[in-house]
């Protein structure tokens, strides 16, 4: 393998979202191949985050270590994720504060959100609710005009900042903040379908149908987390060809049919399901014709 050919399997894995097993194995080599030729840490958080993105946080672990060693920023943030969330079984505050607040200095307004989280429950840092919205605010009102790609965290910043103004008693502004921020998310996900962004959805939806009456005859793809939670029939049109998607409730949880596979709850039919060659999230906004039928 030379150093080119990696590369062009690299680039090819990237540009699909459904592989085979060989694909991903395929990758996995070209990726080590590379970075051990050439050692360059975007390599190293490449495949730390695609091992991330598969919940093989040990190898996500050694990925980003790597990458930190030669004192790459990002490294920083995504060990913060590992730390902050126990990934690889243990959660260490005190490593999560230090990574997010060393990038927050750096302008970094992912890790900033994530500071905030730490001041709004008390990890490692004392309680400190005020600071939390100050921060949110701050983010919102100065961070977010500045932002160009879908893999910025205007989703993110727009959830907590509607959760704010629910508390503060503003619902008006609240559902406005989710909804915007729905549509910024499903672009965001029909190219990146990681398991992360899809519960921010699923949490999104929940929140924003706390609020907001469920409207039965206008919704979309992704109003399916809503009606996925309990037993319902659902109809749909893509291409050609029409859709039926089945849940069955059964010990409190509602496993999904669909196209002939059963998924044990809407967690994972949002993660697996696929049309054709292509994951559902992928092919959203071609998705049409959507009703319930009990």
């Amino acid at each position: 393998m030379t150093v080119q050919e990696a590369r062009s399997t690299a680039v090819e894995f990237d540009m699909k979202q459904v592989h085979t097993e060989e694909e991903e194995f395929l990758f996995t080599e070209a990726m080590r191949f590379l970075i051990e030729e050439e050692k360059d840490p975007r390599d190293m958080m490449w495949l730390g985050g695609y091992y991330y993105e598969q919940k093989h946080f040990d190898l996500a672990l050694k990925y980003y270590e790597m990458a930190r060693s030669c004192d790459y920023d990002y490294a920083y943030e995504c060990l913060g994720y590992i730390w902050y969330y126990g990934r690889t079984g243990e959660k260490d505050y005190k490593k999560a504060f230090e990574c997010f607040s060393r990038m927050m200095e750096k302008g970094n307004p992912q890790a900033a959100y994530k500071v905030a989280d730490m001041y709004k429950n008390g990890y490692y840092v004392e309680k400190d609710y005020r600071k939390y919205v100050e921060i949110i605010e701050d983010l919102y009102d100065n961070k977010v005009t500045t932002f160009r790609s879908l893999g910025d965290p205007f989703p993110e910043i727009s959830t907590r900042l509607a959760g704010i103004r629910r508390k503060q008693g503003d619902i008006g502004s609240a559902v406005e903040l989710l909804v915007i921020a729905k549509d910024f998310l499903a672009r965001r996900i029909s190219v990146n379908p990681f398991f992360g962004n899809l519960n921010i959805m699923k949490w999104l939806i929940d929140d924003l149908y706390e609020m907001a009456e469920f409207d039965y005859e206008e919704f979309d793809f992704f109003d399916l987390y809503y009606l996925l939670k309990s037993p319902h029939t659902i109809k749909f049109d893509y291409g050609d060809a029409q859709y039926l998607i089945e849940t069955e409730e059964e010990d409190g949880m509602c496993a999904v049919h669909f196209d002939g596979k059963w998924y044990r709850d809407r967690d994972e039919f949002f993660l697996k399901a696929v049309l054709g060659e292509k994951k559902a999230t992928e092919v959203y906004d071609d998705i049409y014709g959507l009703e319930v039928l009990k």
